[in-house]
């Protein structure tokens, strides 16, 4: 569970004020779905204390596989009632259930590339329970639910204010962004602010932890508490983490050769990673070696002042772990 807190100076630079994770234990969220309302609500509850935030209103997000999302295209100078009507219309044709059911919503994303005088339209459809679910959530934890948005979308927000920070913004770059959870890594490819590419597969860092439980017979808490920490045995390097590290990097290869066999591209500028296990010493290195496109891992607070009651090396540590919740922080500024 993250939480990060954002705000701007008076010249408009992005300022971290807190930022904080709190372990959720395994089995609390299972494919999206919240199995122990309670346990997840008390680690929202921890997260906000731990942090030390005074803010209530809150942005929350669903996994990608909770939401159905669709483009359309409708015609341009609609009002804001017909445009309504016709995204009803058209959400009747992609979603399996009936609209009474569904929490829907929708964007428009500007016009038409390839309908002229058309504009595009991002509608977005959840089960109305999966919604509420996580509105009572925070709602349990005295928190005010105004946003909720999609994983995916919130990591890619925040991802595309570095790809802006790049040489000449970034722009014509291929970017593949790599989210290293527990158990799924999520791919992004990236160019321009579109999505070229999207897949999920299923491991992550709790291999890690397996692997340091059957090599010296920690307790599942013990082994993620001493791998947060790093207090593990002197050959824990090369006995566990370097072959780890090894498999890891060769899962990321073969997404690549997905993406490349799938789409024209042949070739990506710039491999960045994210998530909790995206910091692992020298898994960039390793990417790198294994797939020989530069690799880096992403810090979401680059470019943005510190306030005083962000803990410097622990943040810098933990930042690429932080890369979905500063999306969500960065909804505050959408306009």
């Amino acid at each position: 569970m993250k939480l990060v807190e954002l705000d701007s100076d008076r010249s408009g630079r992005l300022v971290l004020e807190r930022c904080a994770l709190e372990p959720l234990e395994r089995g609390c969220i299972t494919d999206g779905n919240i199995e122990k309302f309670d346990d997840v609500a008390d680690a929202i509850r921890r997260v906000v204390k731990k942090s030390g935030t005074k803010a209530k209103n809150v942005a929350m997000a669903l996994p990608p596989s909770a939401v159905i999302t669709k483009k359309i295209i409708l015609p341009s100078g609609l009002s804001e009632i017909e445009l309504e009507q016709q995204v009803e219309t058209e959400a009747n044709q992609y979603i399996p259930f009936p609209l009474d059911e569904v929490a829907l919503d929708f964007c428009v994303v500007g016009p038409s590339s390839s309908s002229p005088g058309d504009e595009e339209v991002l509608i977005a459809a959840s089960r109305k329970e999966k919604v509420q679910d996580i509105q009572g959530l925070a709602e349990a934890a005295g928190l005010t639910p105004m946003i909720v948005d999609i994983e995916s979308y919130a990591s890619r927000q925040a991802t595309q204010r570095l790809i802006e920070a790049m040489p000449d913004q970034g722009k014509g770059k291929v970017v593949s962004l790599f989210e290293i959870g527990a158990y799924t890594i999520s791919m992004q490819v990236l160019r321009d602010g579109d999505v070229l590419y999207e897949r999920d597969q299923a491991f992550g860092g709790a291999q890690l932890t397996q692997q340091i439980i059957r090599q010296y017979g920690f307790s599942p808490e013990e082994a993620e508490t001493k791998k947060r920490a790093g207090d593990l045995p002197d050959d824990f390097e090369s006995v566990v983490l370097t072959p780890f590290l090894e498999t890891l990097s060769q899962e990321l290869a073969r997404a690549l050769q997905f993406f490349f066999t799938s789409t024209p591209f042949n070739r990506v500028d710039q491999i960045l990673l994210g998530g909790g296990s995206a910091s692992l010493v020298g898994l960039a290195q390793a990417v790198s070696q294994n797939t020989s496109f530069s690799c880096s891992v992403v810090n979401p607070f680059d470019g943005m002042e510190v306030g005083s009651a962000v803990r410097l090396k622990k943040m810098a540590r933990e930042a690429s772990s932080y890369l979905t919740a500063c999306g969500l922080a960065l909804r505050r500024f959408d306009k």
